[in-house]
């Protein structure tokens, strides 16, 4: 039987499923699509950057006065903006469109967070099984869906840009500069990486606005408003604004947030490798810019199946044991990628990076998040726009060092980093482990339960799984 929590958590995870379908399509193309003037670079690196000013005080204001349901709603707006901006694209449309999702991007993703984790502990309260458990089974479903929208993204972008796609014809010259090989700075262009018809662009954008502007549908009809009582109860008895404001910096003053730091900005890290160096100096360099889509397509099932899967095997391995194996496939590949000079005739091997590479992030991903809704359950709203501010940080620098670093400097810059990790969150997961973290008090959410209820009183009948 399906429960009314699930049934909230599959109403969330479609919701972003379709958002992300366009944001994913539009943020991978954006090199290409507007490449004049590193525009569309630009672009991405603005939305980080707002998305950190935003991470220190809009997620506690808005979800504290607004509530979860509705917080991811503006949050979708503000995403649905950034298409119209690519609509025409300029500097006058884009960069004031990337600050305006950026500071819708980081409520929306605290929202997300607080919505499973309170979610997985009304569920986890009713089953008498432990929070951590069902929120980990809670965001291994979310990430599963959710991850998908990379596969269906560059799916709609293949298709319909595949109409107007010219065959890249790679140089001998040009391959010797692939890879770490040579400095990776001034990978040249080739004729596939010529703007498509401008027909076929509004085509495109027009499909993601579309499938953006459902998701907001979806989350608005169908999602159920579960700290609603809380958000009346916030506005009638309101806090001194300051002490809301400063709610993500207060967070700092715990030792484990700070030490969870370099774990947070890795995600960052790594994220914005595959999807910007990975790309364009050895799929794009090697195969040409036509191969971008169906690779990413690999790292998105990839990142996917795993989502779902790792989300289920956290109870029996612990957390502790998928980092390791995060860690192993990313130190693996990032050696792998020092060493190999990428080639055409070795096309299989292309896809086999992506593929580990969407295992991993899908463990950094799901486990990370969890890790935090389970470390700070009376802080959600901060812990989580902490994280999306040190995880865009690490997008941010990523993004800043692109164009004047060699692409072996990087590599070596994602391998400290990481290191850094295997160094610091052990620490916390071993503090967790000889003191653990209290569970929220049930009653906190009593009134949501008593709700629920009521309503499932009066279902005919549900969904049989």
């Amino acid at each position: 039987m399906i429960s009314r929590n699930f049934k909230n958590v599959l109403v969330v995870s479609i919701g972003f499923l379709s958002l992300f379908t366009a944001y994913g399509g539009l943020q991978s193309l954006q090199s290409s699509l507007n490449a004049e003037q590193g525009m569309g670079v630009a672009s991405l690196s603005v939305i980080y950057a707002s998305i950190i000013i935003s991470s220190m005080f809009l997620p506690p204001i808005m979800i504290k006065n607004l509530g979860c349901k509705w917080t991811i709603v503006v949050g979708m707006a503000c995403y649905v903006s950034y298409s119209f901006g690519n609509l025409y694209p300029g500097w006058y449309t884009l960069i004031p469109t990337s600050v305006i999702l950026g500071l819708g991007g980081s409520p929306l993703w605290s929202a997300k967070c607080t919505y499973l984790t309170i979610s997985g502990n009304v569920q986890a309260a009713k089953e008498g099984k432990k929070g951590a458990d069902v929120i980990n089974q809670y965001f291994g479903i979310f990430f599963f869906i959710f991850q998908s929208s990379a596969v269906w993204g560059n799916l709609m972008s293949s298709l319909i840009f595949g109409q107007d796609n010219k065959i890249a014809n790679i140089p001998e010259e040009q391959l010797q500069s692939c890879g770490a090989a040579d400095c990776g700075l001034n990978i040249s262009g080739n004729s596939t990486t010529i703007r498509p018809a401008q027909e076929l662009v509004w085509t495109l954008v027009g499909c993601y606005i579309g499938v953006g502007v459902l998701a907001m549908i979806i989350i608005a009809v169908f999602l159920d408003n579960i700290d609603r009582d809380q958000a009346n109860q916030f506005r009638e008895n309101r806090e001194p604004f300051c002490q809301t404001f400063l709610a993500t910096f207060r967070l700092l003053k715990d030792w484990r947030l700070l030490t969870l730091i370099p774990l947070t900005m890795y995600s960052g890290f790594e994220q914005s490798f595959l999807s910007g160096e990975y790309t364009k100096n050895y799929v794009t360099c090697a195969l040409g810019i036509h191969y971008v889509g169906f690779v990413m397509m690999c790292f998105g099932a990839s990142n996917s199946v795993c989502s779902f899967l790792f989300g289920r095997l956290a109870q029996y391995t612990g957390r502790a044991t998928l980092f390791c194996l995060a860690a192993v496939a990313n130190l693996s590949c990032v050696i792998a990628l020092l060493l190999w000079r990428p080639h055409p005739d070795e096309l299989p091997v292309f896809f086999v990076f992506p593929a580990l590479w969407g295992m991993a992030d899908a463990i950094w991903q799901t486990q990370t998040n969890a890790l935090y809704g389970v470390l700070f359950p009376r802080d959600k709203e901060a812990a989580f726009a902490n994280y999306r501010m040190w995880e865009s940080l690490g997008f941010v620098i990523a993004f800043a060092y692109s164009t004047f670093l060699c692409l072996e400097y990087k590599l070596y810059i994602l391998l400290a980093v990481l290191v850094l990790t295997i160094i610091t969150y052990p620490i916390v997961e071993y503090y967790e482990h000889k003191h653990p973290t209290k569970p929220i008090e049930q009653a906190t959410y009593q009134s949501h339960k008593e709700t629920i209820e009521t309503d499932e009183s009066r279902i005919i009948c549900q969904t049989q799984m």
